[in-house]
């Protein structure tokens, strides 16, 4: 039946090239956009995960510029340390040459007095963008170093703690601790002495019976190894606080592990203070391997008591090389000096390294999400081009058929003629 009313196929036709010019639109939208997803009412779901993501990209750059200012503070603090560490050698060098008695020590006190000088300015001088990690000014920094999304959305950061490392020269206050300790002649916060090859006669070292601070810190080296003990508030507050500094200090030198070297600790009596007794085991002379004399060959042994108020390299206040008891004192002082240059030095090139394996990481991981959003969200071009000559044709077939069914009512008109 022929209706002039109702044309099916002009209907037909219509709704088929709507279907067609609206995923023409689709795929012109795609090609404009570079987007499969360009919005919510393209995909809903998928839209919401990609903005997610791109926010935590966002983020993620953030932290690559934290990253990058903290790792640039850590590395000028780094490189103070260094040069720091250079200086104290250097001093080394001035006080090993004034333990010679034909020198004029007045001199060599003189270049070790600039020595200091000079690594008060480089102490001072390191700084990046106002904060200073050497100077004693602050306890550390907390670098942004990621965002972590758990599973229901949650997002909390994540920083790599520096601790700072006080290399500042200021604020030493003498205590006087150790008495009559070989090599000092009278209370000294500093002593030297050399433990003889073969000797069989203990060296001692008295830990004084003096009012301590929590922070304090006394430091005894043993050839190259340093150990040392920082007094805490509960020694303080103990009856005796050098009897457990001296303790401590035994247990720490036994875990040197020196082949031959023996360790003894006697309590404070009333008679004398906290005592060490540091000697060579005659056994190992008598029945060890000849490698033992090697190991022992002329150890010298020094000590260091730095207060709490003081700067890392407080100590330095205590080097006075201009009489022999001074020179001699005044290498144990540098010995541990240097050792806090060094890991002052080393903990800062620790955690340089740190951070940048995680600025690595957090490039790697934003180029991960940005090919992830990608994948997600955007148009595959070839696969768009090749739908849009089709789409266009079927447009062109379209319209053809519905001129065509919108030409068929017309012929009704020939059965009225």
């Amino acid at each position: 039946m022929t209706s002039i009313l109702t044309n099916t196929s002009s209907m037909v036709a219509l709704q088929t090239l709507k279907g067609i010019n609206s995923n023409l639109n689709q795929v012109q939208s795609e090609i404009s956009t570079g987007k499969s997803v360009a919005s919510a009412k393209d995909n809903s779901a998928i839209w919401a995960i990609s903005k997610v993501m791109e926010s935590d990209v966002l983020g993620f750059q953030a932290i690559s510029d934290s990253l990058s200012l903290g790792e640039s503070t850590v590395a000028v603090a780094r490189q103070a340390s260094e040069t720091v560490t250079d200086l104290l050698t250097q001093m080394k060098e001035k006080i090993v040459a004034a333990q010679e008695d034909n020198v004029d020590r007045t001199k060599i006190q003189t270049d070790i007095a600039a020595l200091k000088d000079q690594i008060d300015s480089v102490v001072s001088a390191a700084q990046f963008n106002g904060l200073n990690l050497v100077d004693g000014s602050t306890a550390g920094a907390d670098i942004l170093a990621s965002l972590d999304r758990d599973a229901s959305g949650g997002v909390s950061s994540s920083s790599i703690t520096v601790a700072a490392q006080n290399l500042s020269t200021g604020g030493y206050a003498a205590k006087a601790a150790f008495t009559n300790s070989d090599g000092v002649s009278t209370n000294a916060d500093t002593f030297a002495t050399t433990l003889a090859q073969g000797s069989t006669a203990a060296e001692t070292v008295e830990i004084a019976d003096i009012t301590y601070a929590a922070g304090d810190k006394i430091s005894i080296s043993i050839g190259d190894q340093t150990v040392s003990h920082t007094v805490t508030e509960d020694e303080v507050a103990a009856s005796k606080t050098h009897d457990l500094i001296a303790a401590s200090l035994k247990s720490k030198i036994d875990g040197l592990g020196i082949v031959g070297l023996k360790v003894d600790f006697t309590a404070d009596d009333g008679t004398n203070d906290a005592q060490l007794d540091i000697s060579s085991e005659a056994a190992a002379y008598s029945a060890g391997p000849p490698e033992v004399f090697a190991t022992l060959a002329d150890l010298t042994i020094s000590g260091q008591f730095t207060n709490a108020g003081s700067g890392g390299l407080g100590a330095l206040s205590t080097i006075d090389v201009s009489d022999a008891t001074g020179a001699a004192n005044a290498l144990g002082t540098i010995e541990t000096l240097i050792q806090t240059g060094i890991d002052a030095a080393a903990a800062f090139g620790s955690a340089e390294g740190r951070i940048e394996t995680q600025a690595s990481f957090i490039s790697n991981l934003t180029d991960s999400l940005k090919a992830g959003i990608g994948s997600m969200v955007d148009a595959d071009m070839e696969e768009a081009s090749a739908k849009l000559q089709a789409l266009q044709v079927q447009q062109q077939l379209g319209i053809q058929s519905l001129s065509i069914a919108n030409q068929s009512p017309q012929s009704v008109l020939s059965l009225f003629q």
